[in-house]
């Protein structure tokens, strides 16, 4: 059953999106000094809040692994595409 989202909620896939464009925007180099200020501002703000989506999510899953006797996770080895 999914676990219905606060209201407030951080929807990280679409901030991460978004801060991404701006990287881009940035390294394209097509932008005013003031422009690339404004930029950089809401990258800041941007980044800051998938962090705070980060920290969330990992409290969460500690609840979580408390809740189920202590369970521990194994390490994450991620899959090697290529």
């Amino acid at each position: 059953m999914p676990v219905p989202k606060k209201n407030n909620a951080i929807n990280f896939e679409k901030t991460f999106l978004e801060l991404e464009e701006l990287v881009n925007e940035m390294e394209d180099g097509d932008l005013s000094l003031e422009e690339s200020l404004k930029y950089f501002e809401k990258g800041m703000l941007l980044t800051k809040n998938c962090q705070q989506a980060l920290n969330e999510a990992e409290q969460k899953v500690k609840m979580l692994l408390k809740e189920n006797n202590n369970e521990t996770l194994g390490e994450f080895t991620p899959n090697k595409k290529g």
